[in-house]
């Protein structure tokens, strides 16, 4: 049989590809996870992983047993976790931050939902702009983040969907794709897209100010902003044109912005995302309560 010890190690390692981090979340040495893995590599006869001075990387039989323990692994921490909620209770404080007006009507609503089942744990929420996100949860300044999506960065969970919206892009008020009824993905090969900071992860950089269009057409990008009514700023002086999600149209009207739907661009993600070493009970029965209060039916009128 498997001990605790080396499932976490073999599991974390097999997640971070990095002896060095997965010590960091197992608080253990460098050393005693590499012992670990060769003890656990010797019972089993094969390699588990692949190493070089360079990466790590799954071996075949290592990632087979990855995916075939990982399930099980999660569902034996997650009873006990739950049985030791149901003991005791979910208490302490939960800090929740949300980015805009339409998520913080999200979160209020997920923290009355969690509030129900746990009223004895306290729920604090706060606005953040965008790029405040992962350096508040990095910080421990909040544990959970109801933001846009994709927020692929290491060490970082991004949770279930919880609102789709279509995409529309923000353009000037003069500018000529303001009188039309659509535009397409294709169409940002001939305007200038406004774009976020750099400390935010390539993919939700990519995602809001692609480089190319799908046919592979080069599209000029142009300064970014830190906030969000700061690029709606730039894009009513002219400065360039910015993708956002239908929500904004009802949110941020401006004399100086007109949103046009896209008619062919992938819609707009939103959910929760917290550090991978931070799943608290707490995080985890809000991003439930969050979870559940949008998959409830909506009562016939």
């Amino acid at each position: 049989m498997l001990e605790r010890h080396e499932l976490e190690a073999f599991l974390t390692l097999a997640e971070e590809l990095h002896f060095g981090r997965t010590a960091e979340r197992l608080h253990v040495s460098t050393a005693r996870v590499s012992q670990t893995i060769a003890k656990l590599e010797r019972r089993i006869g094969v390699p588990l992983f692949h190493r070089t001075s360079r990466r790590v990387e799954l071996s075949l039989t290592g990632r087979q047993l990855y995916e075939e323990i990982r399930p099980a692994w999660a569902r034996i921490t997650d009873a006990f976790e739950r049985a030791v909620d149901a003991g005791k209770g979910l208490t302490g404080l939960l800090r929740v931050a949300f980015t805009g007006p339409a998520a913080g009507q999200l979160v209020v609503g997920a923290k009355q939902a969690f509030r129900t089942r746990h009223p004895d744990c306290e729920v604090q929420i706060k606005e953040a702009h965008l790029p405040q996100v992962l350096p508040w949860l990095r910080s421990g300044e909040v544990d959970i983040a109801l933001t846009c999506y994709p927020m692929h960065e290491e060490g970082i969970v991004m949770g279930p969907v919880l609102v789709r919206e279509a995409r529309m892009l923000a353009v000037p008020t003069g500018h000529p794709f303001a009188r039309r009824e659509t535009v397409s993905v294709e169409d940002l090969a001939r305007v200038t897209v406004l774009q976020i900071p750099e400390t935010l992860p390539e993919s939700l950089r990519e995602d809001r100010a692609p480089r190319r269009t799908p046919a592979g057409r080069p599209i000029a990008l142009g300064p970014s902003a830190m906030t969000f009514n700061e690029t709606l700023t730039l894009v009513g002086a002219g400065e360039g044109v910015f993708a956002v999600g239908a929500h904004t149209r009802r949110y941020f009207a401006r004399p100086d912005v007109v949103y046009v739907p896209f008619e062919d661009a992938a819609p707009v993600d939103w959910g929760l995302v917290w550090p991978a070493d931070g799943a608290t009970a707490r995080v985890r029965a809000f991003s439930e309560a969050a979870l559940n209060l949008v998959q409830a039916p909506v009562p016939n009128p």
